[in-house]
Parts: structure tokens; sequence; C-alpha cells
């Protein structure tokens, strides 16, 4: 006893029923907690006992002890939470002794424990009518953080949040799906306006019918288009155009390919990555110039929209799916002449299914224009790439990075569960189409998910009009969809993230109901590309991103992180480089493409790629597999490359076939196949 007496730093007291809690803090450490009695005598109350506890075990101590801890304490303290009469009793016993004590603020739930933790306005924290320390606030809110099962980045982000709100049921509303904007909002991401001085139309060297209509439009280019005409566009050189979405990029290569068009200098190829895309340029450019030039559409095999039209390849201008231009090379169709190739979302290339596909695609469309000696002009287009520099390096192309975001957009983080984010996403779509931009447009939301059925599901239950939009609906109900959204006929969309690589919706909100792409998550690139939809210069002042996060939540039992995990993971992520990943499977489809199409100038074709191909041991496993004969390709492989089949899919159905097995067996071993890649 007498060495913690020598110790005693904060003598602290708090009313506890009939008696009082005792806590001595010495340099920052409780040293002791006890419990003390006061007993009436004809001098005043004096102390009758003092109980010492011990884990689990109390000490009878002397009453004298007490005084003599009184007495060295450099302070003594009492709690505001002890009542005004048991207050005057403690200073009167004191008082017996000569000794003074101050009332502080103090944690009620550290005092019901015997610690002392005074409180100031910058650490007292409102909870249940009354302020508690930070340490007790984090407790009480990590038993709701561990109901939930949330995950690191979630509960630093709540913890921060709690620490500079101070309001702790403030903070676990935000679990159960409270839309309180200025806790939601986790960041801004500002506009920015680099200094470009900007090209008058009037000044273009292009065709006299295309500059025409430009100038009709427009007296200057926007910044992006401003810097790619300076650096070269119209005098034939090579760019990789990287800008933000809504920023004008897609014009440059319209420009470029419409004048030699015009100029007979050799057709336009427009690729995208998808069809809806497609058909979404087709209707454009057909609408746009229509009559200055043939326009005509190639998204695979042989799919034809609904209108009736069949792919012509003498047309002047090819819009086209990588799939559809690539099948038109595996199967040796005629191109004819092409003067320009606008490859757009080109930050494909780093994506795990896609990339090799276009990353083949690219170098069998330069062996085409090389063997047919054309002076092709190659313009590729992407709003999110890491690495620019080195990407344009790797295509042989000059880089044109501009960097502007034209409108800011504000960034707000929720939780909620599934059903909860239904509710959440009616409030925010019918707050956003309630409002009016200064441009007089109403706020117009763009929802992203991960399946058809949840489209349709979040569409049934928002109160205002709006429709689902992804790839199982027909060409013509996507245009409905695009012009009722056009015409601010809906307040919002429901699509898929599959779908969110450029469909032009100007929307002044996109919302996350999900942070998946079917059974994946989405990347950071991707991410980017789709909260890039919310906001447009011409339309609003501001873009709003809510991403809705289930604590805890995955899409698929193959997931290894969780939702919660995943949204900080993005929100704070840099842009990945973009780089095509090849594994064995990637690297003997694309070879195998390379030799149907260029035969011995295959490995030319390998080198040519961004990725690194293994081309000795691609080659090791057609032979194997019988998909080739020497440099050229047998009858199988001419089939496995036209349906672009993986040659381990192609490989399970032919001894499937080969061994007689019934067919629903062999869709089975396909089905094992898929899941063990997963």
């Amino acid at each position: 006893m007498s060495q913690q007496v020598a110790q005693v730093g904060t003598l602290f007291l708090h009313e506890r029923k009939d008696d009082y809690t005792v806590a001595v803090r010495t340099d920052g450490q409780r040293v002791l907690h006890g419990i003390l009695e006061l007993k009436d005598t004809s001098a005043g109350p004096r102390p009758a006992r003092l109980r010492v506890k011990k884990d689990t075990d109390e000490d009878l101590r002397s009453p004298d002890q007490f005084v003599e801890l009184a007495r060295r304490a450099e302070r003594i303290r009492i709690s505001e939470q002890t009542a005004p009469e048991k207050r005057d009793r403690l200073r009167e016993m004191l008082s017996g002794y000569q000794l003074e004590a101050k009332v502080v603020r103090t944690c009620r739930y550290c005092a019901n424990a015997g610690r002392y933790s005074p409180l100031t306005s910058e650490t007292a924290i409102l909870a249940d009518d009354e302020y508690i320390c930070p340490s007790c606030a984090k407790r009480e809110l990590e038993r709701e953080m561990n109901y939930r099962n949330l995950q690191a980045g979630a509960r630093d982000r709540l913890e921060d949040l709690l620490l500079e709100v101070q309001d702790l049921e403030r903070i676990a509303n935000l679990l159960k799906g409270r839309l309180d904007p200025d806790l939601t909002k986790f960041d801004e991401i500002s506009s920015t306006v680099e200094d470009v001085d900007p090209v008058p139309t009037s000044s273009l060297d292009v065709h006299p019918n295309l500059k025409s209509l430009i100038t009709d439009q427009f007296d200057t280019l926007l910044p992006v288009q401003s810097l790619s005409v300076e650096n070269g566009l119209l005098e034939g050189q090579d760019q990789l155009v990287v800008s933000a979405t809504a920023t004008g990029k897609t014009l440059v290569g319209e420009m470029t390919g419409l004048d030699r068009v015009l100029e007979g200098e050799g057709k336009m190829l427009f690729l995208v990555p998808l069809v809806a895309l497609a058909n979404q340029k087709h209707e454009q450019f057909e609408e746009k110039y229509g009559h200055l030039a043939n326009v005509t559409i190639r998204v695979g095999a042989s799919r034809i929209r609904d209108d009736g039209n069949r792919f012509d390849p003498t047309a002047d201008v090819i819009v086209g799916t990588y799939e559809g231009i690539d099948h038109a090379l595996r199967t040796g169709k005629d191109l004819g002449d092409v003067g320009t190739v606008v490859i757009d979302e080109v930050h494909t290339l780093g994506e795990q299914e896609r990339g090799h596909r276009l990353d083949g695609l690219i170098s069998r469309l330069k062996e085409y224009t090389r063997v047919n000696d054309d002076d092709t002009q190659w313009v590729y287009l992407s709003a999110t790439v890491g690495n620019p520099e080195q990407l344009a390096r790797g295509l042989d192309a000059r880089l044109v990075e501009f960097e502007e975001r034209p409108v800011p957009i504000e960034r707000h983080v929720t939780f909620a569960e599934s059903r909860e984010k239904l509710d959440i996403e009616d409030k925010l779509v019918k707050r956003a189409f309630d409002e009016k931009s200064s441009k007089g447009y109403r706020g117009q939301t763009i929802v992203f998910t991960n399946s058809r059925r949840r489209c349709h599901e979040i569409s049934r239950k928002l109160s205002y009009d709006s429709a689902p939009y992804h790839a199982g609906l027909d060409y013509g109900r996507r245009k409905k969809v695009e012009r009722m959204f056009a015409d601010q006929d809906i307040s919002a969309v429901v699509t898929t993230a599959a779908l969110a690589a450029g469909v032009d919706f100007p929307a002044s909100q996109v919302i996350f109901d999900s942070l998946a792409m079917g059974i994946e998550w989405l990347t950071v690139q991707e991410f980017h590309q789709m909260l890039g939809r919310a906001g447009r210069p011409d339309f609003h002042d501001k873009g709003t991103v809510y991403v809705l996060v289930e604590p805890d939540g995955v899409y698929h039992n193959s997931m290894e992180m969780s939702e919660d995990e995943v949204a900080f993971k993005l929100l704070k992520g840099e842009m990945e480089s973009v780089a095509t990943p090849y594994d064995e499977a990637a690297a003997v489809e694309e070879t195998l493409a390379n030799i149907v199409v260029a035969g011995n100038g295959a490995a030319r074709l390998n080198e040519r790629m961004i990725g690194q191909v293994p081309t000795k041991h691609a080659l090791g496993r057609l032979l194997e597999y019988d998909f080739i004969d020497g440099a050229t390709a047998t009858p199988l492989g001419h089939v496995v490359c036209r349906h672009f089949l993986s040659p381990n899919r192609a490989f399970v159905m032919l001894e499937g076939i080969r061994a007689g097995d019934d067919p629903y067996d062999v869709v089975g071993d396909l089905e094992l196949l898929e899941n063990e890649n997963r």
C-alpha cells in the first residue's frame, strides 16, 4: 500500500448506489480501484470502510489508508454524474482533513468501472443523451460492427467519423442505412480545368463536308480534342487519348476517321467491347454521318440487329465489337482498305477474360493492314489508365493525356443489407429527380448492380418511373429506354456493371447497388469508369455517387473479400496499370488465332502483342491438341478458333465426343471446368 500511496496522482470519486467508487491514477495508469463507505460522526461524515478490488476479490483496508491516499494525491476529483447531495457529503468529509475536491465531467461508463476519464469538448462523444469518452464510444460502436461482421476498412472509416462527429447514434445509424449526407460523404473529386488553347473549328484542315458539319455545331474544339489536333491527329499520327468521361474524346476518333473516309484514304473501323455500345454508336453514326458515308455494324459471327440490315464489308464506316471484327479476321473476311482504326475502351487490355482477345485482335488487325498495304492510322481511347506512358509505348502511339474533370463529383458511402438498399435507392432517386440543376435539367440516376434479375427487382421498387437496361433486353427495348432517359421521361435506369463502359446516359447521380460484376469484384478501373458517369458539364452542376455497402456481403462463395472490404479498396485505390495477363489457355488461344490469320507469321504477331506470350509453349500445346499441323491450323483448330472456344473447353468437349459421352455429361464437365477456373 505504501508503494501505491507514494505514486498517487489523481484520486477520483464517483457515486455508486449507497457508497462511492474510488480510483487512483498515476502516470496515466490505474493503480487502485476500490469502494469507499462513509459513516456519520459528530464531526461530520468520515470514511467507514475501504474495500480494494483485486480481480473478483475484495481486500478490506483501514479507513485511515483512504485518508492517507487523499492527503498524498496531487488532485482530487469528483464525477459530475454524482448527485449534488452526495457531492456535498464527499466535500464535507474531505474538508474535515483540510482537503479540497473539484467536480469534473467524466465518462460514466468508465466511472462505473472504476476508471477516471475526464471529458473535454474535444473528447466528449454523445451517447444516449450523455457524454462518454472515445474509448467507451468505440467499444459501443464495436459491438454494432461485430454484429454486422464489418471488416477493417469500414471499421476504420466509422471510427474516424465517430471521433470527428462525436455522436455515437449518428454513426451507428450509418450501419442501418440512414442517409446523413454530412456523414456519408467520403470525399469530393474536384473539377479541374487545364489551360489549353482551344482550336477554332474554322481552322481545321479536314474535308469541306465534315468541316461544315463540325463548324455548324461548335466554334472551338474541346480541350482534349484541341490537344489531339495539336499533336498531329489530322496528319495521321497514331494516338492513345486518355481523358475522363464526358470530355469529348470520342470525337477525336470520329473526326480523323471521317476525314480519311471522305478523302478516299480508306474506311474507318470504330471498335467497342460490347454489343450494346456498338448498337448505340452505330445509331449515332447513322444519324450524324449517314448523309456523308455508308455505315454498317459487325457485332459477332452472324448476329444482326433487328432492323434487317446485314453487315456490309464494303461500307465506309464499320462499327463493331472486338469479337465481331476478330471473327471476320479469323474467318478470312475481306474488310477492304482500312484507313482508320479507333479502339474505344482500350484499357480492356488489362482485363483477365477479355484482355488477351483485344491484344490479339490489335495484332491481327495490324497484320491485315500490313498485308493489305494500307496506310492505317490507329487511335486508342480510354478514360482510365494507370500507366498511360507505358501503354502508349506498347501500342506505338503518341500519348495525348488530358486530366480535366468537367464537374466535381461527391462520393458517398453508407451501409445497408440487400433489402435495405432498395429503400435507400428509392429515396436517392426521388431526391435527385425532384431537383433541377442551374441548367434546367432534373437529376437522373444510373443504378449499377450485378445481375439482370436484380435490375428488374430494383426498377420495380422505385417509386418514380424507371427502367431496367441490360444485354438481355432486345435492341428496340434498349433504344426506347435510352430515348426516355434522354427526354427525362424516367428518373433512373438500372443496369448491370457489364454495360458501364460507355453507354451514354447523361446522369447526375450514380448508385452502386453492388460492387460486383457478375461474380467478380470490380477493379479500380471499372469502378472509376462507372462513377465517372455522374455529372455532365452541359447538364449538371455536380455529380453525386453513392456506394451502398453490405457489411460482410459476398455474391459468390469464390469471393475472398467482402463488400465492405472491397468498397474502401476501390475508394482509396490507385488506378491499376494496364497489362495484359497471359495464362496458358490465353496464350494457346491467341497463338492459334494468329496461326489461322498469319500462318508462319504467327510468331511475329505474338511478339507484337502487349502481353508476354510464351509462344514455344503454346505451340507445343497446340500440337498436342491436334489444333495445328506445323504452321497450319487443322480443321479442328479452325473450328475452335472460329467459335472463340478456349482450348481447355474445346479439349473437354473433344474428349467427351471421342469417348461417346452423353451430351449432358459433356456439359457437366464444362461446368466443372468453369468452377475450377474461378
